[in-house]
């Protein structure tokens, strides 16, 4: 069943601005027809900022979440003081470090990749 829905209506000072239109909609205007991609990867813009400054990816996001250094340690299954040389950049993180970073956090690896 293809029921026809109306656009949403957005107005930037009282004009339109956009028109959100159901997926299907689009699909058909443009003739796109495959979904979005599941596994693309996203960074909060605090996130982002912090690793701008210079923090690395996996200090930024431990701040992000609001853990300590310690309470990310004991979530991943490490030290705490290996924690801390790992987001000043004093030794390069093993693939499989920031595998069991990224799972105490619920991210994707590709997220704390520098």
């Amino acid at each position: 069943m293809s029921a026809h829905i109306e656009p949403q209506i957005i107005k930037i000072k009282g004009k339109p601005a956009f028109a959100v239109i159901p997926w299907q909609e689009y699909q058909k205007l443009t003739g796109k027809t495959e979904e979005p991609d599941e596994a693309d990867v996203w960074f909060p813009h605090d996130v982002v900022a912090a690793n701008v400054r210079g923090d690395s990816l996996v200090k930024a996001w431990r701040e992000h979440f609001g853990l300590s250094q310690t309470e990310l340690a004991e979530r991943a299954g490490m030290k705490q003081s290996a924690l801390a040389r790992l987001e000043t950049g004093a030794v390069a993180p093993r693939r499989t470090t920031l595998a069991k970073l990224a799972k105490a956090m619920d991210l994707d690896v590709d997220q704390l990749i520098d």
